[in-house]
């Protein structure tokens, strides 16, 4: 462990050591642990990339609201994606892998995308980009192409495709009036 974490206190138990991974490499932590605090007793900053320009992110809040160490959990052949680092206890053989790189958290090639941000106002959407009026990329067809590869470039992360074994609970609830929208 790294010197960030204090030597006493807290509400981790010291006395047992966890080992999980993050992004393909080992690490341990202590029971109550959140995926977050292990990393970054680990010395780990980096936790994911900036929807849109790629930036690096690291852990902002320490709660449920966190918005930018959101992981992957992988448990067999289940993904479960965009949960906050700040939720996950850890526990033996924890697998959880960082969002939004390509090829990795550390080295990602949509970082490039940085070099255009002054270009691009704030709150800037894709989806208003129109087709030329005149010459061979004429209509909007070129742009709908273009739409495929900009939204998997802003998305978070990958849905697993393995079914949902997980079981719910469930209410029926019946009203004689239902108001929707008061505005």
């Amino acid at each position: 462990m790294s010197p960030r974490r204090t030597d006493s206190s807290g509400r981790i138990d010291r006395l047992r050591t966890i080992r999980f991974t993050f992004d393909g490499a080992p690490y341990t932590g202590h029971a109550g642990d959140t995926l977050a605090s292990a990393l970054l007793a680990n010395g780990v900053t980096l936790f994911g990339r900036s929807f849109k320009y790629h930036r690096p992110r690291g852990v902002l809040t320490s709660g449920v609201e966190e918005p930018n160490a959101l992981v992957t959990v992988l448990r067999d052949e289940v993904r479960e994606p965009n949960i906050a680092a700040t939720m996950v206890e850890i526990y033996d053989g924890l697998t959880a892998v960082s969002q939004n790189r390509f090829p990795s958290l550390a080295w990602d090639v949509s970082a490039a995308n940085q070099l255009g941000g002054r270009l691009l106002s704030a709150g800037f959407y894709y989806k208003t980009f129109m087709g030329p009026a005149i010459g061979p990329l004429k209509g909007t067809r070129f742009w709908m192409f273009c739409e495929h590869f900009i939204r998997r470039a802003a998305g978070l992360g990958r849905a697993g495709t393995a079914a949902d074994t997980a079981r719910y609970e469930r209410m029926n609830a019946f009203c004689d009036v239902l108001v929707v929208g008061s505005g």
